[in-house]
């Protein structure tokens, strides 16, 4: 029986600490703006946190703390009534749990935000290639490693450990696995 993820994972969130910060500082600090693209871009626009739902958001969370040092960021969550009915559309909809500190980026870094709500719709089998958020990204020292790690915690295998050259001439290690809920997650090295 194959599992069938509540999500379909998420944006990779692999970004330089630095960067992400200099990024923010930068457009905070010159308000909206025409991005080359037309339109105006939104003024203090910060990237804030990834949603993902979960069966069992306590779950979920204890493996991305075990595996990739997130952190959690109290209180749990706890919502119901109105207000989130009217806000998510669902209604009787209720939403628990918490939101994990993302590694390597400080105390006011990105969080992934781990809700389970008491109404679940089931979705299609994980995919790396479906439109949408596809996964979830974390750049670790030893990939083959992080790979046995994240299935011998409950993770599944999607493709195998390969070595990529970019147009740089960089040389970059990866490989996508699932968390147990069937959500992809990429381990990558660092470019070398």
């Amino acid at each position: 029986m194959k599992m069938k993820p509540l999500s379909l994972a998420l944006g990779a969130l692999v970004f330089a600490s630095h960067a992400s910060d200099s990024l923010a500082q930068h457009q905070h600090s010159r308000g909206a703006s025409t991005p080359s693209g037309g339109g105006t871009m939104i003024s203090g626009a910060v990237y804030g946190h990834t949603n993902l739902i979960a069966r069992d958001w306590k779950a979920s969370s204890r493996f991305y703390q075990d595996l990739f040092g997130c952190v959690p960021v109290p209180p749990v969550r706890d919502f119901k009534g109105p207000d989130l009915e009217l806000g998510t559309g669902i209604s009787g909809a209720e939403l628990r749990g918490e939101h994990l500190r993302l590694p390597g980026h400080g105390p006011e870094g990105p969080t992934l935000e781990i809700f389970n709500y008491n109404i679940l719709l089931e979705a299609p089998e994980a995919a790396v290639n479906r439109p949408g958020f596809g996964h979830i990204a974390f750049i670790v020292d030893d990939v083959p490693a992080a790979r046995e790690a994240v299935l011998a915690a409950g993770g599944k295998s999607i493709g195998e450990v390969v070595t990529l050259t970019n147009a740089l001439g960089k040389r970059l290690t990866w490989v996508y696995v699932t968390d147990p809920e069937g959500n992809v997650i990429e381990l990558q090295s660092r470019p070398k």
